[in-house]
């Protein structure tokens, strides 16, 4: 028995021996391993919030279309047919030259009826005049009656009528066979042809378009967000493709105080500091109009554009991504946006002068994620909202640069 006892503590002391050596062997094992690379941060890309471009006196870019000041369609005042025309588009008019006529056959028939009219009615006038001097004769006489007095003097007044019926009919008739001639009223050029010779045209149709002579406007259609920023004196500068490497002083002439009902833009009509003949009608160029500076410290520290691809969400409240400074953490800030635009949002609480925001990719992420701040490898622009956007589409936030 005590042998057995003996036996089986010798084989416990065995098994833990064997225990301590597989456990030294495997601590050993464990300190002779590396320890595991740390996983590099995410690019992603990223920039700086900066104050909305209104706040700080950002420049608006925007298209401008070379157009005379004023302009009109010409048409003949009554109707008929074209059977001339001497001017043609891109010709230059003289006031008082003629442009087109129409047949006057009509017209001077209708003038010779007139003026029969008005000669027969001068001769009725002049025998009821005559008429009219014998009766008052004879009743200073007595030797009529008053009622034949009277009915002699309504004759005359009768056909005193008929005469001014009839010279105004002629005057009508001598202004129809003009009105068969069309006529500049303005120095000008013709910019449109609406009606061929041989043609039956009605009475105010257009038949060709004049832009007048002078001082021309700079045509741009506004942003609704840009119109506060836009006002009449406001300097603005001009270049023209077509005119390589001059640039052109203009002013705001004129803000439209209503939308246009289609394209839900604001008219501005531009003027030339100094007009010049290179500057043609049609020309197409890019006007610069730096915006007023903002004076409210509240304005520019709280309100922020961002692209409306930085825009998350946290449950139902708008967040962006930011970029911790002390750890390059990404945080998910619940932001106030105060108007959605075409291609931006404004921030009016949430972010910080400065704050690393993503721009792109914000699906792509999650809080606390170790990242990399990136500026963009392709070129950016400012577009109408005041917004960076990317003139090419960017990889993903996750995506390896």
């Amino acid at each position: 028995m005590s042998r057995m006892i003996r036996i089986f503590r010798e084989r416990r002391i065995q098994i833990a021996l064997v225990v301590v050596l597989a456990v030294t062997a495997t601590l050993a094992l464990a300190g002779r391993r590396e320890k595991p690379a740390e996983v590099a941060p995410t690019p992603v890309v990223a920039l700086p919030a900066h104050p909305e471009g209104a706040a700080l006196g950002r420049e608006l870019r925007y298209p401008v279309e070379v157009a005379s000041r004023y302009a009109n369609p010409m048409s003949f005042r009554v109707p008929g047919k074209l059977i001339e025309r001497s001017a043609r588009l891109g010709d230059t008019v003289r006031k008082g030259q003629v442009v087109a006529r129409l047949d006057p056959l009509d017209a001077r028939k209708q003038l010779a009826a007139a003026e029969a009219a008005f000669a027969a009615a001068e001769h009725r006038q002049a025998f009821a005049k005559q008429q009219l001097d014998r009766d008052a004769a004879q009743k200073a006489q007595n030797l009529i009656a008053a009622a034949q007095l009277e009915a002699t003097q309504d004759a005359f007044s009768a056909a005193s009528a008929a005469r001014e019926q009839a010279a105004a009919q002629l005057t009508i008739a001598r202004n129809n066979l003009d009105y068969q001639t069309l006529v500049a009223d303005h120095d000008g050029l013709i910019t449109s042809e609406n009606a061929d010779t041989g043609q039956v045209v009605a009475a105010g149709q257009a038949v060709f378009g004049l832009a007048w002579s002078g001082d021309v406007d700079l045509l741009l259609d506004a942003a609704a967000a840009d119109v506060a920023s836009l006002a009449v004196g406001q300097a603005a500068s001009v270049t023209f493709p077509a005119l390589a490497g001059q640039r052109y002083e203009a002013s705001v002439r004129e803000v439209s105080p209503s939308a246009d009902p289609q394209s839900r833009t604001y008219r501005v009509k531009l003027t030339l500091t100094e007009p010049s003949p290179a500057v043609r009608l049609g020309m197409t160029g890019e006007a610069l109009l730096a915006t007023p500076r903002s004076t409210s410290p509240v304005a520019a520290t709280q309100t922020f554009t961002i692209p409306a691809t930085a825009l998350f969400h946290r449950g139902k409240e708008p967040a962006v991504w930011v970029i911790r400074s002390a750890d390059s953490t990404l945080e998910l800030r619940a932001v106030r946006v105060q108007s959605y635009r075409e291609r931006a949002v404004v921030v009016t609480a949430g972010l910080g002068v400065g704050d690393l925001v993503v721009q792109a990719g914000v699906h792509t992420v999650y809080e606390g994620q170790r990242v990399k701040a990136v500026k963009p490898l392709f070129a950016e622009h400012e577009d109408e909202d005041g917004a960076t956007q990317l003139a090419t589409p960017l990889p993903s936030a996750g995506a390896r640069l």
